[in-house]
């Protein structure tokens, strides 16, 4: 296995198929992912301004909603460790205050205190369990002090949506082999809720849940200022 492989390995599912996951997001969304989109923005709530660190951004959709609320005077990044997404949403971003690269949540190319607001949306259940803490401790790294994060995800779901997604995600994805990493179903007991202790541990603080519509449930937090 090349070091590449073993890098790609490590950060669990990698979504590769680009249509597929517009797809995914066309069926599960009802259309309406452009709707929650900017309702995550709102929840997420950077200034104008501000430095954003969008973390798992798949084809830029919501990177590119924060962009416009920072407007001309912030910038936005957008990470994902997948190839076929970053190199989509390059090809794809109109904004010039926004841009893409490839890398992991668990190992963030970033400095120390370099962004207002971190957000990451429906990423930590594709990252393998053993990894979670190491991605939410890079977050509180590049934060500010006093910056804030987003962490959003699915919350319980109706066994019928709950099977559409484990149907989906199969055509949409590649699931790498994780050394002394178990293997198992990422969904099967999907719930933003089990990120409020790791993230305490990770040291945020003002720890708070906000449902949006559909089938979304954020966290919000803080970095000690």
């Amino acid at each position: 296995m090349s070091d590449i492989e073993q890098q790609e390995s490590s950060t669990g599912i990698l979504i590769t198929r680009v249509r597929g996951y517009r797809l995914f997001n066309a069926i599960f969304f009802a259309g309406r992912r452009s709707k929650l989109d900017r309702a995550l923005a709102r929840e997420a709530d950077p200034r104008p301004g501000d430095r954003v660190l969008d973390i798992g951004c798949g084809p830029g959709n919501f990177t590119s909603t924060l962009g416009a609320t920072v407007g001309s005077g912030g910038s936005v990044v957008g990470i994902d460790p997948s190839n076929p997404m970053v190199e989509h949403a390059t090809a794809r971003s109109t904004g010039n205050n926004v841009h893409f690269e490839r890398g992991a949540a668990q190992e963030l190319p970033y400095a120390d205190e370099s962004f207002d607001v971190v957000t990451s949306t429906f990423v930590m259940h594709h990252i393998p369990e053993a990894c979670r803490g190491d991605a939410l401790a890079e977050m509180y790294r590049v934060l500010r002090p006093g910056g804030s994060l987003l962490l959003a995800d699915m919350f319980p779901l109706d066994p019928i949506r709950t099977g559409l997604v484990r149907a989906l995600s199969v055509a949409t994805t590649h699931r790498g082999r994780h050394e002394g990493v178990e293997e198992s179903d990422p969904f099967e007991s999907v719930d933003v809720h089990r990120y409020i202790a790791p993230l305490e541990s990770a040291g945020f603080e003002e720890i708070r849940f906000r449902p949006v519509k559909p089938s979304t449930g954020c966290l919000l937090a803080r970095k000690p200022a």
